[in-house]
């Protein structure tokens, strides 16, 4: 009789029979250690991405709490002159970046920060102080403080007419 007829593979396969085709190489379900390098190497990559972006964030945010606190210093430092009825003064130290609130408390400026401030020479303490003065009718001797972190600034004006004081 005959002989045996040998088994020839579909011209078509199947391509997800869950039989092993005859004389056909399978591969082993898996990742391969390359691929896994690839993917862990893109994990760290979009972490330090990411940690960047936000310490980056939380310092910008830290620095613009900073200018707002010492804007709010100053308007307390004007409503107590008001209040008080006697003029009321803000030192502000540019060398060890601090200022002195209407309470008489030291505030230090974080070490990433830098302070510089425009005011009446004559009214300074010393050449590292600037002094703003508030007067009991609301007005001051005026100025500008700048603080600063890096390339970005953030600008305080008091107007020496109306003592307002306006963060830019």
């Amino acid at each position: 009789m005959g002989r045996a007829k040998s088994w020839r593979s579909p011209a078509f396969p199947i391509p997800h029979s869950p039989f092993p085709i005859p004389g056909r190489a399978t591969r082993a379900q898996g990742f391969t250690l390359l691929e896994m390098l690839a993917v862990i190497l893109l994990i760290g990559v979009a972490t330090a991405a990411v940690a960047f972006s936000v310490t980056q964030g939380l310092a910008g945010t830290r620095a613009a709490a900073a200018s707002a606190d010492l804007a709010a210093a100053l308007r307390a430092t004007r409503a107590q002159a008001i209040v008080r009825g006697k003029a009321q003064v803000f030192d502000l130290d540019t060398r060890d970046n601090r200022w002195r609130n209407a309470r008489g408390q030291t505030v230090q400026l974080p070490p990433d920060m830098k302070l510089s401030i425009t005011s009446a020479r004559e009214d300074a303490p010393d050449d590292h102080t600037g002094r703003i003065r508030f007067f009991p009718d609301g007005s001051s001797t005026g100025g500008n403080i700048i603080v600063q972190r890096g390339e970005r600034q953030w600008r305080i004006d008091v107007a020496w007419l109306t003592g307002a004081v306006v963060v830019r």
